[in-house]
């Protein structure tokens, strides 16, 4: 395992570089905005947000391993990661109306205090502290996804005057800068916890320095702003409207809830798959966030002018290499009968499989849902997610360890057929809908096609 994870980590990366070198010569990137003011600002966004994203993905690699290093047992570990998930789902719902009215901005700050005193509990061996602590996880991840765009978004528009055109050229630099750190965090937390053998708890140690510097140029560098209030009943109650009356919405949700369930159980489970066999979970990372990252490069290469596949069919075969994944996985994780390389395989093309997922999914969401209501329907959407996903656990909890990692695949495959059902009847639904296309290369709308 130990050189197929340098092996794989090598080659992935050489796949990255030569995929986005290939982006920039067909220039499947666009052209950049210059002007000077446009990109101070940007600067000031990128310096807080990246090392927020970096504090965050240190934190990725060695969590499950931390645990069991404590000698805790896998059923303890998995009601610490229920307990991370049920916060996600608590905080989730109100995030967004906390952090309008706390201001963008103190928002960012507590994010960095909240994240650190999350990152100090790893030192504690009491299990007790170590649950507060994954709680106050689940309320930084909801702040990280929740206040830093809001801030940028306000500042940008109603400070700042920029056409607003120019928001989606910093959510896309932002996103392919996203994947860099979180390749390069796994390689930090690797030297870190095992080139320099300072153990699991040492890339939380290092998270802290950046999470400090997110603070403190927050408060020197970023005005506040606050948004409008919202009732949340009221933002829930017309996601729920808007959910129920459109099917397509429905059907959306009912794919995203399968998909990213199994994705929350797969981040628990690839540490006890491999660790066994003495990979470096660090490099092993590396690679997964490499994969994904390929996923993402030949989603925009796809969806070029020069090649044209359409985002749902981008979606369909995200699905269906998933499940085949999982199908791997319950063969190579059978009691007896284990093939370590097989299943980090797997893993590698569930990864690759997000690349893909994630912006067509994006894409599909944006066109379905109208704007005054994706606040409201993406907290229903998470529900059912979270839901899924601490129910995995939980049945994980009361199986033996042998057959239940193997069952627990199982069970993620079946949800993949569900999921790859809702995505036919989505098929059967949108067929005639020129609206969740992309344009022709030629600037018209393609006309339907039988397949769609």
């Amino acid at each position: 395992m130990l050189i197929a994870a340098y092996v794989a980590f090598a080659f992935l990366l050489v796949i990255c570089i030569s995929l986005e070198f290939s982006a920039c010569r067909s220039k499947l990137t666009g052209r950049s905005c210059s002007n000077p003011a446009f990109l101070r600002f940007q600067l000031d966004y990128y310096q807080v947000y990246f090392l927020a994203l970096a504090a965050d993905w240190l934190q990725g690699p060695y969590l499950y391993k931390l645990y069991q290093h404590y000698h805790f047992l896998e059923a303890q570990i998995a009601i610490i990661y229920v307990c991370g998930f049920a916060s996600s789902v608590l905080f989730g719902l109100v995030s967004n109306s906390l952090v309008d009215r706390l201001g963008r901005k103190k928002s960012c700050i507590l994010f960095s205090l909240t994240y650190s005193i999350c990152c100090l509990t790893k030192l504690s061996w009491d299990y007790f502290v170590l649950v507060v602590g994954r709680i106050l996880g689940g309320l930084s991840t909801a702040l990280l996804f929740s206040a830093f765009e809001a801030w940028y978004v306000h500042e940008h528009v109603e400070r700042y005057d920029f056409p607003a055109e120019w928001i989606p050229a910093t959510f896309s630099k932002a996103s392919f800068w996203n994947s860099v750190i979180a390749v390069g965090a796994g390689v930090v937390a690797n030297v870190f916890a095992e080139w320099l053998g300072l153990g699991p708890v040492a890339p939380f140690m290092v998270s802290i320095p950046f999470l400090m510097l997110v603070g403190v140029l927050a408060i020197k560098n970023w005005d506040e702003n606050y948004g409008k209030k919202r009732a949340l009943s009221r933002t829930c109650t017309d996601g729920l409207k808007c959910l129920l009356s459109d099917r397509r919405v429905l059907l959306l949700g009912t794919i995203q809830a399968l998909f990213e369930s199994v994705i929350y159980i797969f981040i628990f489970l690839w540490t006890p798959v491999l660790d066994p066999y003495n990979p470096p979970l660090g490099i092993v990372f590396s690679s997964f966030m490499a994969a994904s990252m390929v996923g993402s490069s030949l989603y925009r290469i796809a969806t070029s002018k020069k090649y044209h596949l359409q985002p749902m069919h981008i979606l369909s075969l995200s699905v269906l290499m998933v499940f085949f994944s999982l199908f791997m996985l319950t063969f190579s994780t059978n009691p007896g009968q284990e093939n370590p390389s097989e299943s980090f395989l797997a893993f590698l093309l569930i990864e690759l499989s997000c690349g893909l997922y994630f912006p067509s999914m994006g894409f599909l969401r944006q066109k379905v849902i109208p704007e005054k209501d994706q606040a409201g329907v993406m907290h229903w959407f998470r529900v059912p997610l979270n839901l899924l996903a601490c129910l995995g656990l939980l049945i994980l909890h009361d199986s033996d360890y042998k057959t239940g990692t193997r069952n627990m695949f199982t069970i993620c495959s079946v949800m993949m057929v569900m999921a790859l059902l809702a995505v036919v009847s989505l098929f059967t639904v949108v067929r005639n809908n020129t609206e969740l296309r992309l344009p022709s290369p030629s600037g018209q709308t393609e006309s339907p096609s039988p397949e769609l």
